[in-house]
């Protein structure tokens, strides 16, 4: 009877092992013909699920994974597009003109010159959602609606989850980039934590000198001028038309002309044109600062030391 209940029990373990993973019943040829198997099908059944099926398709004009195909990661991949920018932004207020995806969409036109500045980086989609306060007694922007958080274990985890997915796809060095102040501690402890864990192999970097407001503010400061004493709002002209660049909509810029408040600390954000050019230095500025920190942290193989934090 014993033995009996023992051979049962073994049955059904084995029963379940294949159960949660169909591999481990697979002949070595089935196994063999799943390893050529991508793009979500079988390669039995389609050529274009195939791991070295042709591209039916040019290159997009793209550096965002996103807009692109999986054969067309793999092709930039193979083409020698290894570094994967990791973008970090936020749902927050900022008073009553910026929309709350304020540094998601300054990240849109950011990551985008980064990337294309490199000539060696794509984009990994927005991470929007990032520590903001506390989500059960609403501190700091928690109190106000529209704010999304993330406990700040939650955000570490989706920085390394996302880092490890990249890495299984062979990207060789990894960047965080974070637009806003709460996203900077988190970047860093990932990188560290990942470039012990895997001997910098990828190198992860987090690249603190992005968020450099104060520096963008001071070399645009003749082009830019605000009052002293300012609106007293979560808001400036250097975000604002950062933002203007990817979508005017996102500044409330047709409804401020129309009602005359297309100003913030005193400057005026009212000329599209005006705007369109002061956005494009802005960008250029930002993405080449970034640059700079980004070869300087590879060179020091990512153990560049932190900047003062920007307030």
């Amino acid at each position: 009877m014993k033995a009996s209940l023992v051979l049962a029990a073994l049955i059904l373990t084995a029963s379940s092992v294949v159960a949660q993973n169909p591999q481990a019943a697979q002949s070595d040829s089935a196994r063999a013909a799943n390893a050529r198997n991508r793009g979500g099908g079988n390669c039995d059944r389609n050529a274009y699920n195939c791991v070295d099926a042709r591209n039916p398709l040019p290159a997009p004009n793209t550096v965002w994974m996103e807009e692109m195909t999986w054969m067309d990661v793999r092709d930039a991949l193979a083409a020698g597009k290894t570094t994967a920018i990791i973008p970090t932004g936020g749902m927050e207020p900022n008073g009553p003109w910026l929309v709350t995806g304020k540094h998601n969409y300054v990240l849109q036109a950011n990551c985008d010159a980064i990337a294309r500045k490199l000539g060696n980086a794509l984009c990994a989609p927005i991470v929007k959602f990032v520590p903001e306060g506390n989500i059960e007694r609403k501190t700091s922007h928690m109190a106000s609606p529209g704010t999304i958080s993330m406990r700040e274990e939650t955000y570490r985890a989706i920085l390394t989850d996302i880092a490890h997915s990249l890495r299984q796809h062979g990207f060789k060095t990894i960047i965080y980039i974070g637009d806003s102040g709460g996203n900077q501690a988190g970047q860093r402890y990932v990188a560290d934590s990942l470039n012990k864990l895997w001997n910098a192999d990828p190198m992860v970097l987090h690249i603190q000198d992005y968020y450099t407001y104060n520096k963008v503010g001071e070399y645009m400061g003749k082009k830019i001028v605000e009052d002293s004493a300012g609106d007293g709002l979560h808001d400036d002209p250097i975000i604002t038309l950062n933002m203007f660049a990817t979508d005017p909509k996102s500044i409330r810029y047709e409804e401020r002309v129309k009602a005359k408040k297309a100003t913030i600390n005193g400057f005026s954000v009212a000329d599209r044109t005006k705007n369109a050019e002061l956005a494009k230095e802005i960008i250029q500025y930002r993405t080449q600062y970034t640059i700079d920190a980004i070869n300087k942290s590879i060179a020091n193989k990512g153990t560049l030391p932190a900047p003062p934090r920007t307030p």
